[in-house]
């Protein structure tokens, strides 16, 4: 009887050994974005941008000497309960690694679920990779060790961009128009700061907060800016609310230009098309018109397969540095693949990227674009099959897009 026993607990020790040291037949990174609602389009855009580096790395091999990884999709509905909903449908079916990006007000609820998560699981841990919220506090004074942010934040994006404003002598009198979340509340007090700073002598005519994916006509809006004698403006709006906030504006004949964050985002240059020529710039990682065309192979890879631009870099860094980190710490315990990303180097074809360990926010290379008729400017390669694409203003170097960040973070 007593050998009996011995030989159960030995093993059970072998199924314990087992377990730990043997890779699973996947690891699995679950997709927390809207599938439906106003905001679908991006969020499955996102579904596809991931589903492509995950197909490739799987055709060299996957990570860790064969194991390969798996998408999989939740429809969070652009709702921060809909997304902790999610987050423990993820946890329950054993996935450790989310991603999300659409919406600072869900990027906030996840960050806060997994780390009470991680605090009440300990030697369970998720990681929350983070390829598109972008309000600041993320990695600031609401940063955390789980959470690693694949994009410019929003100190950078309009860092950027008042950069560009501040050297227009045009520019004289600025509206700022943004959606009335974290993400549009963080656009619009940044702006101000910096306008401010780099030109005092603009007038700043209007700071305005509408309700997201609500407003279906912005002409009242626009009728504002128009009363306000404003030339340029300035919005953080993406997906319909940019689409339709430009639209409106070359129907009512405002003849301002728009500096943007996302209106490079599919499905945005088809909605505003024409209206949006040679007064629409935007910033943002990559684009398919950069001297040299970097990424082009990527581009025309992705296209061919969804009929659609491929083009939002911040999903590779997240997908490509993911798996490295996982080949890098040997394993796929989150805890190890958050150390090897923390200051990780990674070529992004369009220059050096690297995570910063203070605050886990990516440092990368930005351009600033404008929207422009094919043929002219070296212009090549069109947006949404516009005839119209974007031609590079001007390249901001990772060196020089680097911020301070008031982020104390605890370590495991």
């Amino acid at each position: 009887m007593q050998g009996k026993s011995i030989f159960r607990l030995l093993a059970a020790a072998f199924c314990l050994f087992a377990a730990n040291n043997f890779a699973a037949d996947t690891i699995k990174i679950a997709h927390i974005d809207p599938q439906s609602g106003p905001f679908a389009l991006q969020g499955q855009m996102g579904d596809r941008h991931i589903q492509q580096e995950v197909d490739e790395i799987n055709a060299r091999g996957g990570v860790l000497g064969g194991v390969k990884l798996e998408l999989v999709s939740f429809d969070n509905k652009s709702s921060p309960q809909e997304s902790l909903v999610a987050l423990k449908q993820a946890i329950d079916q054993g996935i450790r690694f989310i991603t999300q990006g659409n919406g600072s007000h869900v990027g906030h609820a996840l960050t806060e679920g997994v780390l009470k998560h991680n605090q009440r699981n300990p030697g369970n841990e998720i990681l929350y990779l983070n390829h598109a919220a972008i309000d600041p506090a993320l990695t600031n004074e609401k940063c955390n060790f789980w959470h690693f942010r694949f994009d410019a934040n929003v100190d950078m994006k309009i860092d950027a961009l008042t950069s560009v404003i501040a050297k227009d002598a045009n520019s004289k009198k600025i509206y700022l128009i943004n959606q009335d979340y974290a993400y549009g509340q963080s656009v619009s007090r940044v702006a101000r700061e910096m306008i401010s700073k780099k030109r005092p002598d603009m007038k700043i005519v209007g700071d305005e907060l509408h309700p997201t994916g609500k407003v279906k006509d912005f002409a009242p809006y626009i009728a504002k800016i128009k009363a306000s004698g404003a030339d340029t403006v300035l919005s953080g709006n993406w997906g319909s609310d940019l689409a339709l906030l430009i639209k409106a504006a070359e129907e009512a004949g405002l003849s301002a230009t728009f500096y943007t964050n996302y209106a490079y985002l599919v499905g945005t240059p088809r909605a505003f098309g024409p209206s949006g020529a040679d007064r629409v710039k935007t910033v943002a990682s990559w684009f398919p018109n950069l001297p040299g065309h970097p990424l082009e192979k990527n581009y025309f890879e992705y296209k061919k397969r969804y009929s659609e631009d491929w083009g939002f870099l911040p999903i590779k860094y997240t997908i490509d540095m993911w798996a490295k980190a996982i080949n890098k710490a040997g394993s796929a315990e989150p805890v190890k693949v958050a150390k090897a990303l923390e200051d990780m180097r990674y070529d992004a074809g369009v220059g050096e990227a690297w995570m910063r360990s203070d605050d886990h926010q990516i440092m990368e290379p930005l351009f600033v674009s404008t929207f422009t008729k094919v043929g002219k400017q070296g212009v090549k390669y069109d947006a949404d099959d516009t005839g119209y694409g974007w031609n590079t203003d001007v390249r901001i170097e990772a060196k020089d897009n680097v911020l301070p960040t008031t982020c104390k973070m605890e370590r495991p």
